[in-house]
């Protein structure tokens, strides 16, 4: 990874760090402890950003109010309706928040607007918000995103020299044949046009875009409240599922086929033979990661997965497409 790379890295990181996030409403119980408020398995979030309009979290609203930094209690009602919420409103809430998480809320609160205009109302709208804004936003960053499945590609046509290069120098141990091995790699790198650094970028580009929609969907109603194809929104995979909602397991199916297809396509060769089975058993662990973490996603954040993995697979298919040509 180069210097400029992890320099943005680092500014991202404080940036998040620093600024405002996703605070839930939470309320003391008879033992004096701190416990959120959930309506149907719906975590209800404190700053949210605009008014509920779902008459059950209107009540939890009204009974648990979130207090400000000042230690006033706020009331819900003075937030703007989520349809004429702007991207000043609420004033500034430091860097991340203003420059990425309401700007992507205010997005996908428009497209839902506008579908409601068609006439599909409700959780649809906004089900399908979700799925339109998550593509167009992969298809803006698409010329950067793009390289790093062209990186794929070039490193598998590159990869017999790498293997060449790697067998003839694999005792080498001291300086002066680390070097020409090092030197002899590059010179394949450059003939292939290959960036080592270039990588990092899908990964620089998803975590950002994965927090920016995880908070714009904890802080508006309008995107936690509706239910869509049968799935609330706001709900998560183990509780549908432990409530009986065999839908919620179609979901986890489709998490896990996105998230191994995308993987599978945007994985790269490797000239070290003994460094393809650590990257297969790394790619194993991640799956099973995010698979455990999927049953804890909201619905709206499992359809932004899905929609995105689903991008990146179309992507990575052209790419080899083209390269075969």
């Amino acid at each position: 990874m180069n210097n400029k790379i992890k320099k943005l890295l680092i500014i991202l990181l404080v940036m998040v760090v620093l600024t405002g996030c996703t605070k839930q409403l939470t309320y003391k119980n008879k033992d004096n402890k701190q416990e959120n408020v959930t309506v149907k398995g719906v975590t209800l979030t404190a700053n949210i950003l605009c008014q509920p309009t779902e008459p059950d979290v209107i009540k939890k609203y009204e009974q648990y109010k979130p207090i400000n930094k000042e230690g006033k209690k706020i009331e819900y009602t003075s937030l703007p309706t989520c349809s004429d919420y702007k991207v000043t409103s609420g004033g500034y809430e430091g860097l991340w928040t203003s420059i990425f998480v309401k700007p992507l809320a205010w997005f996908i609160i428009k497209i839902s607007v506008l579908l409601n205009k068609i006439g599909l109302k409700g959780g649809l709208a906004s089900g399908l918000a979700l799925i339109l804004a998550t593509l167009i936003i992969r298809l803006i960053l698409l010329p950067f995103t793009k390289k790093t499945a062209m990186q794929s590609e070039l490193l598998k046509q590159a990869q017999p020299e790498l293997a060449k290069i790697e067998k003839k120098y694999q005792n080498a141990q001291d300086k002066d044949a680390l070097m020409k091995k090092s030197q002899e790699t590059m010179i394949v790198y450059k003939k292939y046009g290959i960036n080592p650094t270039s990588s990092c970028l899908f990964a620089f580009i998803q975590l950002p875009l994965l927090i920016a929609f995880f908070e714009a969907i904890n802080r508006v109603p309008l995107l936690f409240e509706g239910t869509f194809l049968g799935l609330k929104l706001g709900t998560t995979p183990l509780y549908g599922i432990t409530h009986g909602n065999i839908l919620y397991i179609i979901l986890i199916i489709l998490i896990a086929a996105a998230t191994f297809f995308s993987f599978k396509l945007n994985s790269g060769a490797t000239a070290q033979p003994e460094m393809q089975g650590q990257m297969k058993m790394m790619s194993i662990i991640m799956m099973v990661v995010i698979l455990i973490s999927s049953l804890n996603f909201s619905t709206a954040i499992a359809i932004y997965w899905i929609a995105s993995s689903s991008m990146t697979i179309v992507q990575n298919l052209a790419v080899k497409k083209r390269r075969s040509k």
